[in-house]
């Protein structure tokens, strides 16, 4: 009997020791306590914002979060509606998310409106500082951190030239209520001029404005070139469709949209840009405070690409110069994007 008596005392002894080992452990981090919560939201769907989300969440699972063990995903597209970005900010605060991704200048405002709490991480926003969301490049001086899309339009507008050398007139269509656009679009006209040419400008407020905005600028311009603005972007086919009956070639600022009826861009990857993102993430959920991390930009040459569409070229009747194929990183040819090595 006694002998029982301890072997059972002995086993209560061990299971006390295990539940304390597991009680441990978990608070160590030794086992997984309740995934991180993030919202994840961006303007509008199309392929460049669509490729910043991709590449944050597979940055976010090459850091070891995985979804649905060590970080649960809440996906929300405003739909280019201000008022949506603002209801589901108010939806992330509500939720009591860890973080929150930021894509697109509108998104990361309504998200810096509703909370100065969560953990913002911008994706796709081209000047913080001029957005009002951050006080510096280097410390937000709040709760924002991340990474931005400025593209490199000097170089981008210098493509013109070299591919049309009798270009005068220079088209854009923008929303003039998208802060990012007025930012680029005040530097275009600045280069244009540099350049010995004229910035002609649209402005368009939703996507149903595009194609008039595209048809006001035939026959006043030799050339189309498309910002990073999400109005125009949403509704680029509306542009490509003037474009084609027209016989008016399109230099655009996100290489995302050569496939689908640009000529040419020279732009940033946006699905590097979401695992760059990814990492400030995770920088955050290890406890370093957001205006403690600089938000940074994707200004290396591995970081950008050279593309061009010979099947657009071919639709506008224009022949390429052999200098600017020899220098493309990559080409749409067949329906089918070619990396320059493949």
């Amino acid at each position: 009997m006694k002998k029982n008596c301890n072997s059972i005392l002995a086993k209560t002894v061990i299971s006390l020791v295990f539940v304390v080992f597991l009680v441990l452990s978990a608070s160590s981090g030794g086992i997984s306590a309740e995934p991180f919560k993030i919202g994840i939201a961006q303007i509008v769907a199309h392929p460049a914002l669509d490729a910043c989300r991709d590449g944050f969440m597979a940055g976010m699972e090459k850091a070891g979060f995985v979804s649905g063990v060590d970080v649960i995903y809440d996906l929300q597209d405003a739909q280019g509606e201000i008022s949506n970005a603002i209801t589901i900010a108010q939806k992330f605060k509500d939720d009591k998310v860890d973080l929150i991704m930021a894509i697109a200048t509108p998104i990361v405002q309504a998200a810096a409106q509703v909370t100065s709490e969560i953990p913002i991480i911008v994706g796709a926003i081209t000047d913080p500082v001029a957005a009002n969301v951050a006080k510096s490049w280097e410390s937000s001086g709040n709760n924002i951190t991340g990474m931005a899309d400025a593209a490199p339009n000097k170089t981008q507008l210098e493509l013109i030239p070299r591919f049309f050398p009798q270009a005068k007139r220079v088209g854009t269509i923008y929303n003039a209520g998208e802060v990012n656009s007025v930012v680029q679009v005040e530097l275009s006209r600045e280069i244009c001029h540099d350049l010995g040419m004229e910035l002609v400008e649209a402005t368009a407020s939703n996507s149903n404005e595009v194609l008039l905005a595209a048809q006001s600028l035939v026959g006043r311009v030799d050339v189309l070139y498309i910002v990073t603005d999400n109005v125009a972007v949403s509704a680029f086919s509306s542009i490509v469709k003037v474009s084609l009956e027209e016989k008016i070639p399109i230099i655009v600022a996100d290489p995302t949209m050569v496939p689908e009826g640009a000529l040419a861009s020279f732009g940033i990857d946006y699905f590097t840009l979401g695992e760059k993102s990814a990492e400030k993430a995770v920088e955050v959920l290890q406890g370093k405070l957001p205006t403690d991390i600089p938000i940074g930009r994707l200004e290396q040459p591995e970081d950008l690409t050279f593309m061009i569409n010979i099947d657009n070229a071919q639709q506008l009747d224009l022949e390429i110069p052999e200098e600017l194929l020899a220098e493309g990183d990559s080409i749409v040819f067949a329906g089918v994007v070619w990396e320059r090595g493949n």
